[in-house]
């Protein structure tokens, strides 16, 4: 996948005490970046907590976007205690470039089962898929809306739907950090070995999905920061590490929407399949 060359290959040449600092630096400047992605989210929060509106297609009009003549539906799915609103900027981005049908899925802070989330999910897709003529849809889910969005591809039948799932910062081998908060059930099935974690292990042959996973090496709240990667067998896997950048600008930060694009859009998938193989950009 083309998202350019990285710095991050000549890190392991550098004197560890420069090493140190650099991490020092590049921490300060992610943590900067999060709170100000927080402190901008927080403003748009409550504008994302109804469910989307959708204009009724007039009666005897043909349904749009039909298949065969425009990409995929993109869904975006939110992740723990957040909402559509987290995609705003994504969402721009996509509709920019020529993405013509985008919706997002709110689930309940309430919901207390992973697979709960995953069988609403697969609920919207049927409506969507109904609704529009297509067959399948894309899916990008950020944190929580990665794992939702897997189980559901890997574990309910959705790789008949799902063309490609792109994750951003998603614990898919569960993350030490959801331990300090498990007192919510949702949280405790994010945290290593728990019960979805070990289901998504299984084996998964023949899963038709594509799956794009991108990971943060200075994401907090993904410990270890590998965790957010997809290792697993039976899946077709490309694993994008972005260096630079924090757990809650993944879904903002314009240079990972350009990834995102490039991951949706198959002459790039295509193009990244036959060529060599880049994991690493940086945005820093």
């Amino acid at each position: 996948m083309p998202f350019g060359r990285s710095s991050v290959q000549f890190f392991p040449l550098l004197p560890l005490c420069l090493r140190r600092a650099w991490v020092s630096a590049a921490m300060l400047r992610a943590t900067a970046l999060d709170l100000a992605v927080l402190a901008g989210h927080l403003v748009l929060y409550p504008s994302g907590m109804a469910a989307e509106r959708r204009e009724p297609a007039p009666d005897g009009a043909p349904q749009l976007p039909t298949a065969g003549r425009a990409r995929p539906p993109v869904v975006l799915l939110h992740g723990f205690v957040d909402n559509r609103s987290v995609f705003v900027l994504l969402r721009r981005s996509l509709s920019r470039h020529g993405w013509r049908h985008l919706e997002s899925l709110n689930y309940s802070p309430l919901t207390c089962d992973i697979r709960t989330a995953a069988e609403l999910l697969g609920r919207h897709v049927e409506e969507i898929c109904a609704r529009t003529g297509h067959a399948e849809v894309d899916v990008v889910g950020h944190s929580l809306g990665g794992l939702i969005a897997r189980y559901y591809v890997q574990c309910l039948g959705g790789d008949a739907r799902v063309r490609t799932l792109v994750t951003l910062g998603t614990p898919h081998e569960g993350t030490r950090s959801a331990q300090l908060i498990s007192a919510h059930p949702i949280v405790r099935q994010m945290c290593p070995g728990s019960d979805v974690v070990e289901e998504l292990r299984r084996p998964a042959p023949g899963c038709r999905t594509r799956f794009v996973s991108f990971w943060s090496d200075l994401d907090t709240l993904m410990v270890p920061v590998e965790t957010a990667r997809i290792d697993h067998p039976d899946l077709t896997v490309h694993n994008v590490r972005v260096s630079g950048i924090g757990h809650l600008a993944l879904p903002v930060h314009p240079a990972v929407a350009t990834g995102i694009r490039q991951a949706l859009t198959v002459e790039e998938a295509e193009k990244e399949e036959t060529g060599s193989a880049r994991e690493a950009f940086s945005v820093a």
